[in-house]
């Protein structure tokens, strides 16, 4: 799984749109271009899938979402059944907020949306995946594309 893409490839993807839509001239906010807007595209859940997610003891499972087209991994969030159920209902992401305690679909407030294209869980079905397409700046709440830009080191 690619965690952030190169600034070599993000400067060659400037004259597109995620999901490589190509940029239409206008202005909006103060951005000089801008997309046509995605469409929400809901998951018709399998009963047998989401019998399949396993919760843990907080009845969270973490959910990594990963930008369509790019393959960047862009965030980790959490999710309940009922986050899930919105989710695939809706075809936007929503989270459990263990800090604040409530429901939030991301985007709502910094237009920074996610629209998700295909979901899975993982062969323990301990963990979901999301592929979305990234709308606005990028998915962290500093303005970076990704939530994760911060090395832990570098390669010897």
């Amino acid at each position: 799984m690619r965690l952030q893409r190169s600034a070599s490839k993000r400067a060659a993807q400037a004259s597109t749109c995620s999901a490589g839509r190509q940029k239409v001239h206008g202005v909006v906010g103060a951005t000089p271009y801008h997309c046509a807007m995605p469409s929400a595209t809901p998951i018709i859940a399998l009963p047998e899938a989401l019998a399949g997610v396993i919760y843990g003891p907080d009845g969270l499972v973490p959910a990594i979402i990963q930008e369509q087209g790019t393959g960047d991994v862009l965030m980790l969030g959490w999710m309940n059944e009922e986050s899930l159920r919105r989710t695939l209902q809706t075809g936007r992401t929503w989270f459990w907020s263990r800090s604040r305690g409530e429901y939030w679909c991301k985007g709502e407030t910094s237009g920074d949306r996610q629209w998700v294209r295909r979901a899975y869980f993982d062969c323990d079905g301990d963990t979901l995946l999301f592929v979305v397409e990234q709308e606005g700046r990028g998915a962290c709440h500093t303005g970076a594309h990704s939530c994760f830009y911060r090395p832990l080191g570098r390669s010897s």
